[in-house]
């Protein structure tokens, strides 16, 4: 069997030889990677936070927001070539790492790396600044004054493994904001940040101590505390035990953005499911059950439908099926570990005791088959799916109807996806607004977030800088002391 050997992170101003590894095992059936990932000392993680301070003031803090988008931009042309020897590593060892299908690999890279680009960047600055040249220097105020949008000196993330590649959302809004940025990788997919940052140095040699990617054991909270305690801003990704874990070791002055856990559903009204929609319809909903095997916080564990069109919300599930179906032949589900096999089984065990009794619950499919479709006539409260491409199609009259139902996990929304009349669009995303979500798009696009969303309802670039002031009465009171003064 083949054997890859590759180190993890980006450590600058520290040689391979001075650091400690530790090695994480992946295997498949073609091969086996092992990933050399950096044990940091106390002493080097505090050498490493100061260099990444120092390094920001110096250059990255020198350089233009347009400058920077054309920097990332130059990165991610390069990651989006299928040739580049970057790219081609990542395709050869990321479906060993994670256990998604190559094919979903190359398709869900593609399409996350599409919102990086320069253009979408530019409206990435926009969506958050008005004026994005206030990050640059001083820009006037309406009401009077001026105006400046600093990022930290050192911002740390802590990234999830569940999605791969999901590190460079919030790596490359802290480049935006010219922040020091310090990224801790999952020990799920330790690779894409570093890759990412070798990149970036090579094309930009001067900001090579302006960013770092580190990696430390799960409940090492002597390291963790020693790369959070120096932190102005934290962003976190994680469950919500996890959330709470690095929320104590933040010290209290610095502003903690935590992403924990969130559920996602969708909407599908009649008009999607007339005789000529509905397939595309199944076929968009079984993409965004599919991708990623709803592994993100904004794939969806429940899609109601409603009754009325001229196929029923039942011959939509069945339809759903067929399109899983359809979707395993050409980019199957990941394999299974015991626990989540067993999560599965126990999903669906459940279910299947209950359509014995309940007529309105309906089992779609086998045990073996690699997708579970549970159909329910009747309205059922949104609940989280084994996940691994597990859906529940629930049948509802009207599109108020899913209020009463998705109330229950308020505080945890965050994308519903919709297919409805263009008359019915607006209102009900007002309604879905009023009830907790977060983020209305398109059926199909659930997995696809635009450059600039509102992740959990919050700005993806204003929550990083604070701003600073130059009072109007700074300005009159400057002028008496000008050398040109009459």
């Amino acid at each position: 069997m083949n054997t890859i050997e590759l180190f993890a992170g980006y450590l600058p101003g520290l040689a391979r030889d001075q650091v400690q590894h530790q090695v994480l095992r992946f295997e498949d059936a073609r091969q086996v990677v092992l990933v050399h990932v950096p044990v940091l000392t106390p002493s080097q993680v505090d050498a490493l936070v100061q260099r990444v301070k120092a390094g920001s003031q110096q250059h990255l803090k020198t350089k233009s927001a347009s400058e920077i988008v054309t920097l990332i931009d130059g990165v991610i042309q390069r990651l989006l070539d299928v040739n580049h020897p970057v790219r081609q590593q990542a395709q050869a060892v990321l479906p060993t790492v994670t256990g998604f299908d190559a094919h979903m690999l190359r398709v869900g890279l593609t399409r996350y790396l599409q919102s990086f680009r320069a253009m979408q960047l530019q409206r990435f600055l926009a969506e958050d600044f008005d004026n994005p040249k206030i990050l640059d220097e001083f820009q006037p105020r309406v009401t009077g004054g001026w105006l400046k949008a600093l990022g930290p000196d050192v911002l740390t993330h802590v990234w999830a493994g569940n999605v791969p590649a999901l590190s460079l959302w919030s790596l490359i809004s802290g480049l935006l904001v010219k922040a020091g940025n310090i990224g801790k990788v999952a020990s799920a997919e330790p690779l894409f940040a570093g890759w990412f940052a070798q990149m970036l140095v090579e094309l930009a040699p001067e900001l090579a101590d302006c960013l770092a990617v580190v990696w430390w054991q799960g409940g090492d909270h002597a390291q963790a505390k020693a790369v959070l305690s120096q932190a102005e801003v934290v962003m976190a990704y994680g469950s919500n035990e996890s959330m709470a874990q690095v929320q104590s070791l933040v010290p209290a002055s610095a502003r903690f953005l935590p992403h924990g856990h969130k559920i996602s559903f969708a909407v599908i009204g009649r008009e999607a499911l007339d005789v000529r929609h509905a397939p595309d319809t199944a076929r968009l909903a079984a993409q965004d059950v599919g991708r990623f095997d709803q592994q993100g916080c904004y794939s969806p564990h429940v899609l109601y439908v409603q009754r009325g069109g001229k196929v029923s919300p039942a011959s939509f599930a069945q339809h759903l099926s067929t399109e899983l179906g359809a979707l395993q032949q050409h980019m199957p589900r990941s394999a299974l570990s015991l626990a989540e096999g067993q999560a599965v089984a126990q999903w669906l065990q459940g279910f299947e005791m209950q359509a014995m009794q309940d007529p309105s619950v309906q089992v779609l499919g086998q045990l073996q088959d690699a997708w579970h479709v549970i159909y329910h006539d009747r309205p059922i409260a949104l609940q989280p799916s084994a996940l691994n491409r597990c859906i529940q199609v629930v049948a509802i009259d009207a599109l108020q109807d899913v209020v009463p139902l998705i109330a229950p996990c308020r505080s945890l929304l965050q994308t519903a996806g919709v297919a409805l009349a263009p008359e019915a669009l607006l209102g009900f995303a007002q309604t879905l607004g009023q009830a907790g979500v977060t983020r209305v798009c398109g059926l199909g696009e659930m997995t696809s977030p635009l450059a600039g969303w509102h992740h959990d309802g919050r700005f993806s670039l204003l929550d990083l800088v604070r701003m600073v002031e130059v009072d109007a009465s700074a300005e009159p009171l400057a002028e008496q002391f000008s050398g040109y003064r009459v």
